[in-house]
C-alpha cells in the first residue's frame, strides 16, 4: 500500500529511508491534507487526507515521499474568529516542523484568511488559493558526518561573547570569498576566523537564523526584516544564508568553528510568529489551530494578547506549543550542536493566566531535560506585558542580558556624576540583582551596545537617533540611548571631538572587558562600524545595516585593544569570578576593597560626594600565588591624581592599562607613588608583594 496510518511521532515529515512519515499536531481540525508540489513549488501535482488522528495528532505514511520533496497542509474546521477558530483550507499551510523552508513568501491578499478590505475585516472569509506565492517545506535526510568535531565547552566564566548578523558580519568584508560573503558559509571563512581569536571572544551569538518572512510593510518599501525576528519555522535555517541546503550548510560551519574553539549561541524567538495580530495573514499556525497555539484575550478570543508588542504570543503554557518549542531547542543541540540559546522577550516565555512565573512550565521543562543541562541559556528579561520587566527574576541556570550594566556604563562615561555607587555595583557583576537563589556572577550579561540602538561608534557621536531611513518619521527605536555627541552632531573633522570619541569607546570597551560578569561585545564596534545614527537598522539589509569594515589597521580599529583586555580576563581569574566578590571581611581581608584617590578606604560620604566621577578598587587574588588587580575609572574632565595603594600584599604596581596612553604600560611602580589619571580615562595595574 502507498499510504498507511504512519505513526503520530515523531511529528513533522521524517524520512526512514524507504518513505516519509507525516504528522501534525491539530486539536480543533476536522480534516488535514498533505499537499504535494512539483521541484519548483509552483504546481500542486497531488493531495492525500491524512489518515489517522491519535491524540490530536493527524498523521500517515507514504512510502514513495523521499528527501527534496516540497509540501504543505491544508486543515479543515470551523472559521469563527468570535470563538477564536480561524480555519481556512483556502489557505497553504507551513509546517510547524519543516526542517527546511523553501522560497519566499510573494505577499497579496490571498495569504490573509479573510477578505482584506472588507466591512467585515476578519469576521469576513476569502476563498482565494495562497499556494503559488507561499514558501513550502521540504523533506530532508538529515544524516551528517561530524568528523571529529568536538563542542569547546567554554565554562561560562571564561565566556566572551560577539553578537553578529550572519550576512551583516560579512557583506562587506573584502578578505572573505565573494561567494561566502553574507552567508553561513562566510561565518567560518579562515579571516573571519582569525579576527575572532584576535579578539579573544570564545562565543559568537547570532541574531536568528530561523525561518522568518519579510514584512508586507516593509517589502512595499523596498525594504525587508534584516534581523529576523519574525519567525514562521523553529526547525528550519533561514534558506537566504545558504548556499547549498540550509541544514547542511549551517552544520558545516558549526563544525569549523568548534574547530577553532569558538562556540554558537542562537537568537531565538519563541515569544511570537509571523502571522501578527487578527489582522495578520494564515501562513501556518493560525490555520493549524489557532486556539493551541496562541495566548487569545480570555472574553474575546478573536483578539490576541499582545506581550511582545509584535500582534501576538505564543502560548507556552499549552502542552503541544511547549513540546514544539522543547523539540525545536533540543533539535538545534542534537542534530545542529549548537552550543546555546539567547531567548528574545523571554519574560513572554514564563507566562501564565497570573503573569510571569519563575516555575512556569517552560523553565521546569529547561531545567529537567538532559540534553539541555550543559548548553547556555539567556534571558532578554522582559517584554511588554504587564509585571514584563523581570532583570534578576529568572531561574537559576540562566544568565540574563543585564541592561542595568548597560544604563549605568553609558551614563557614567558620556558625562553623568553621582553614579559611582551604581558604577560600583555593576562593575561587580550586579549583585544587587542576582545574588539570590543560588546564582552567580556569570548571571550577568554585561553588554554596552548590542544589536538593538546605537552601536558604540554612533554611541559617542550621536545624541539623538536618525532612523528616518526606516520609514517611520523617526518615531520606531528607543529615544533613552544616554549617549554624547562629543559637540557635534554626525561626523567631523575637528581632531578634538574625534579624539575624544575614541578615548570614550576605548573607555567604554575597557570598563566592559574589566567588569565581573559575562561580556558582550557588538561586532563591528571593534572597528567603529556606524549606522549613521540609526538606532533601529531591523530592516536595512543594506551598508546602513552591514558592518563596514574600513576602519580596520586605522585609528578606530580597537582589535589589539580588545585582545589585550580579553588576555587580562585570562590573566587575572578575579575578573571571571565563580562567587560573589566580598568587601572588607572581619579578619581584615576583602575581595574587592573601594578606595579613594588617596588610597584610603571609601567612607559613606566618600560614596555620597557631590557629582563624583572617580572610582577607583583593588580586587584580591583569586587564587593564591596570583596578583592583584587595581582599576581606575575617571570619568571627570579634569585630571585626577591619585595614590597607588599599600600593602604587603603589593608592594609594587605595574601598569597594565591606560586608555590615554599617560602610564606607559609595563612600567613599575612602588606602592604610594602619586600618578595621574588623565580626564576620561581607565586604568589597570598589576600588583605583587
Amino acid at each position: 500500500m502507498r499510504l498507511t496510518a504512519g505513526r503520530p511521532h515523531p511529528l513533522g515529515a521524517t524520512w526512514d529511508g524507504r518513505g516519509t512519515n507525516f504528522a501534525l499536531f491539530s486539536a480543533n481540525a476536522r480534516k488535514v491534507e498533505l499537499c504535494l508540489f512539483d521541484r519548483q513549488g509552483r504546481r500542486e501535482v497531488e493531495r492525500v487526507v491524512l489518515p489517522e488522528r491519535t491524540e490530536d495528532v493527524w498523521h500517515g505514511y507514504l512510502n514513495d515521499v523521499v528527501p527534496g520533496q516540497l509540501y504543505g497542509y491544508r486543515v479543515y474546521g470551523p472559521y469563527e474568529p468570535e470563538r477564536g477558530l480561524r480555519f481556512n483550507a483556502h489557505k497553504l499551510l507551513i509546517d510547524p516542523y519543516a526542517k527546511w523552508i523553501a522560497g519566499r513568501l510573494v505577499w497579496s491578499d490571498a495569504h490573509f484568511g479573510y477578505r482584506a478590505g472588507s466591512p467585515r475585516a476578519d469576521l469576513s472569509f476569502d476563498r482565494r488559493d495562497n499556494a503559488r506565492g507561499m514558501p513550502k517545506a521540504v523533506v530532508i535526510d538529515e544524516a551528517f558526518t561530524w568528523g571529529e568535531e568536538r563542542r569547546p565547552s567554554i565554562p561560562w566564566e571564561e565566556t566572551i561573547i560577539y553578537e553578529a548578523h550572519v550576512k551583516g558580519l560579512t557583506a562587506l568584508r573584502e578578505d572573505v570569498p565573494p561567494g561566502w560573503r553574507g552567508t553561513f558559509r562566510g561565518l567560518a571563512a579562515p579571516s573571519i576566523i582569525e579576527h575572532l581569536k584576535r579578539l579573544g571572544v570564545t562565543a559568537i551569538e547570532l541574531l536568528p537564523i530561523h525561518s522568518f518572512v519579510d514584512d508586507r510593510h516593509l517589502v512595499e518599501r523596498g525594504l525587508s526584516n534584516f534581523w529576523g525576528y519574525n519567525s514562521i519555522g523553529f526547525f528550519a535555517p533561514e534558506a537566504r544564508y545558504a548556499l547549498d541546503p540550509p541544514l547542511d550548510a549551517f552544520r558545516s560551519t558549526v563544525s569549523r568553528l568548534h574547530d577553532a574553539g569558538i562556540e554558537v549561541i542562537l537568537d531565538v524567538v519563541y515569544n511570537h510568529t509571523a502571522e501578527g495580530n487578527h489582522l495578520g495573514p494564515t501562513l501556518s499556525f493560525r490555520g493549524i489551530d489557532n486556539t493551541s497555539y496562541y495566548w487569545l484575550q480570555p472574553n474575546q478570543p478573536r483578539y490576541y494578547d499582545d506581550f511582545t508588542g509584535c500582534g501576538n504570543a505564543l502560548n507556552l503554557t499549552h502542552p503541544r506549543v511547549l513540546q514544539m518549542a522543547m523539540d525545536s531547542l533540543r533539535y538545534w543541540v542534537e542534530v545542529c550542536h549548537v552550543d546555546g540559546f539567547r531567548f528574545d522577550l523571554a519574560s513572554t516565555l514564563g507566562r501564565g493566566a497570573a503573569g510571569f512565573d519563575a516555575r512556569a512550565p517552560f523553565f521546569a521543562a529547561i531545567r529537567q531535560d538532559p540534553v539541555l543541562a550543559g548548553v547556555k541559556l539567556i534571558a532578554e528579561p522582559w517584554d511588554i506585558g504587564p509585571d514584563g520587566y523581570r532583570v534578576g527574576a529568572f531561574p537559576p541556570g540562566w544568565s540574563e542580558w543585564n541592561d542595568h550594566f548597560r544604563r549605568t556604563l553609558r551614563r557614567y562615561w558620556a558625562g553623568e556624576g553621582n553614579l559611582i555607587g551604581e558604577l560600583g555595583r555593576r562593575m561587580t557583576a550586579s549583585a544587587d540583582l542576582f545574588d539570590h537563589d543560588g546564582r552567580a556572577p556569570r548571571s550577568s550579561i554585561n553588554h554596552v551596545t548590542v544589536h538593538d540602538g546605537f552601536t558604540l561608534a554612533d554611541l559617542t557621536s550621536y545624541q539623538h537617533k536618525h532612523n528616518e531611513a526606516n520609514g517611520e518619521h523617526n518615531r520606531d527605536g528607543s529615544d533613552e540611548n544616554y549617549s554624547t555627541n562629543c559637540g557635534v552632531e554626525g561626523p567631523t573633522n575637528d581632531p578634538d571631538i574625534l579624539k575624544l570619541r575614541r578615548r570614550l569607546r576605548r573607555n567604554l570597551l575597557s570598563s566592559l572587558m574589566l567588569a565581573q560578569g559575562v561580556p558582550l561585545l557588538l561586532a563591528g564596534d571593534e572597528v567603529g562600524n556606524s549606522q549613521n545614527g540609526n538606532n533601529n537598522a531591523y530592516c536595512q539589509d543594506n551598508p546602513t545595516g552591514w558592518i563596514d569594515w574600513t576602519g580596520l589597521h586605522h585609528a578606530d580599529d580597537n582589535i589589539d585593544l580588545i585582545g589585550e583586555l580579553t588576555a587580562l580576563r585570562r590573566r587575572f581569574a578575579q575578573l571571571c569570578p565563580r562567587r560573589w566578590v566580598e568587601g572588607r571581611r572581619a579578619d581584615g581581608s576583602f575581595g574587592v576593597l573601594w578606595l579613594t584617590p588617596r588610597a584610603t578606604e571609601m567612607t559613606e560620604a566618600d560614596w555620597n560626594f557631590p557629582e563624583g566621577r572617580f572610582l577607583s578598587y583593588v580586587l584580591a587574588p583569586a587564587v593564591e600565588g596570583q596578583s592583584s588587580l587595581y582599576i581606575v575609572l575617571n570619568a571627570a574632565v579634569e585630571t585626577i591624581p591619585f595614590t597607588l595603594p599599600q600593602s604587603d600584599a603589593y608592594r609594587r604596581w605595574m601598569a597594565l592599562l591606560d586608555t590615554a596612553a599617560h602610564v606607559p604600560a609595563g612600567e613599575e611602580f612602588a606602592s604610594g607613588s602619586q600618578l595621574k589619571a588623565m580626564p576620561r580615562s581607565v586604568l589597570a595595574f598589576s600588583g605583587s608583594a
